[in-house]
């Protein structure tokens, strides 16, 4: 792992970063440093493999760039990624850093290992605006959109963390992305597209696009637009099955309901029988869990090309709620599946170190929390 990457911020300044930036973005900066012109796409073809495919961290490590070219990269550019606050490591391997950004601000990353390889639970916001009332990242206001670099630059985080460069795309340790973290994701969609079209490229990172998934409490007008550029999987909060429940657990529900949210994910352009949407359904009990809540769901989905993840309530300080039992989970799940839906009830990971589904909240923000 780099200085760079390791690195707590203590206020100092540090130049713009290279990462997040498309190709004519960079092309611009590589014209702004007096390179001449017949030679633009070529440097940018090499920054480009350097950042994104080898991880170079630095500029000195971009042996195929003149001296003087590096030297001039460095006086105003960087690779920088996020800082890491804190690192914590769960007794079933899940890691969970706390990251903090150029100007302060923080956000948590989450890497979920496997047998063979591991899931990476991105953010895409500082802070959440939807107030969903199960969820410990609701509790927190919303700060800010994060940067395409900020983004990537997790991603790029993790995988010096891990060291996962360069590698073969069937031995890397990160084979797959969610972006579940902090934030609604399509609230920023500008900023999370193109940070995960840089992710996708077939040049640089080369992430099949099978390999994303792109979660959303229900942001109607945008999931029309996410299937048709960007073409991930698609994953929907659900969480209930009536207006009247998902209203209190998912606020934005009273912008979107429930019959509109279920138009929209018919008309979702890359969802197919090999390609599902998931709806996340966390379980609370006697809240959304009854035998009459799942034959509903069932009704809901008719015709729905998909899966329902099952996820035990993942409890955290002052929660309003309780887990559903197991036997209800397991009744629940029964039904579903017999009316031939694929429902696996999730295993949570890394609840010890508040890694699990429904428990990021930066560290920070919690002990201003604290103190006040």
């Amino acid at each position: 792992m780099t200085d760079a990457a390791s690195a707590v911020s203590s206020g100092g300044a540090t130049a713009p970063s290279l990462v997040g930036l498309t190709r004519p973005e960079l092309t611009a900066a590589v014209a702004a440093l007096d390179v001449p012109e017949r030679q633009r796409n070529m440097r940018v073809r090499q920054l480009w493999r350097w950042m994104y495919n080898r991880g170079a961290s630095g500029f000195e490590e971009m042996s195929d760039l003149g001296k003087d070219l590096r030297g001039r990269l460095r006086e105003g550019h960087s690779v920088a990624r996020p800082a890491i606050a804190t690192t914590q490591k769960s007794t079933d391997g899940t890691i969970k850093w706390l990251l903090r950004l150029a100007d302060g601000n923080e956000i948590e990353m989450v890497y979920i290992p496997d047998q063979e390889h591991g899931a990476l639970c991105m953010s895409s916001q500082v802070g959440c605006t939807l107030n969903c009332s199960f969820c410990h990242t609701g509790t927190m206001p919303l700060v800010r959109n994060l940067t395409a670099g900020e983004i990537l630059g997790q991603f790029m985080l993790a995988r010096d963390c891990l060291d996962d460069w360069p590698t073969d795309v069937s031995q890397r340790k990160i084979s797959t992305i969610v972006m579940m973290g902090m934030g609604e994701p399509l609230l920023n969609y500008d900023n999370v597209a193109q940070a995960l079209n840089i992710v996708m490229d077939g040049d640089g990172i080369a992430l099949s696009r099978r390999g994303i998934t792109l979660s959303t409490a229900g942001l109607v007008p945008a999931m029309e637009r996410c299937g048709r550029e960007l073409r991930v999987n698609l994953a929907v909060s659900l969480h209930a099955v009536t207006d009247e429940v998902r209203d209190v657990l998912v606020p934005l529900n009273r912008r979107y309901p429930i019959a509109e949210l279920m138009r929209a994910c018919r008309d979702y352009p890359s969802a197919n029988n090999a390609r599902r949407i998931t709806f996340e359904y966390v379980m609370l009990q006697e809240v959304n869990d009854s035998l009459e809540d799942a034959r509903e769901l069932i009704r809901l989905l008719r015709d729905l090309p998909a899966k329902i993840n099952l996820i035990p309530f993942n409890a955290w300080p002052g929660a309003p709620y309780e887990c559903s039992s197991n036997n209800r989970i397991h009744r629940f799940a029964k039904l579903l599946n017999d009316a031939g839906y694929s429902a696996p009830i999730r295993t949570p990971r890394g609840r010890d170190i508040m890694a699990a589904c429904g428990q990021l909240k930066s560290a920070s923000e919690k002990i201003r929390a604290a103190a006040r």
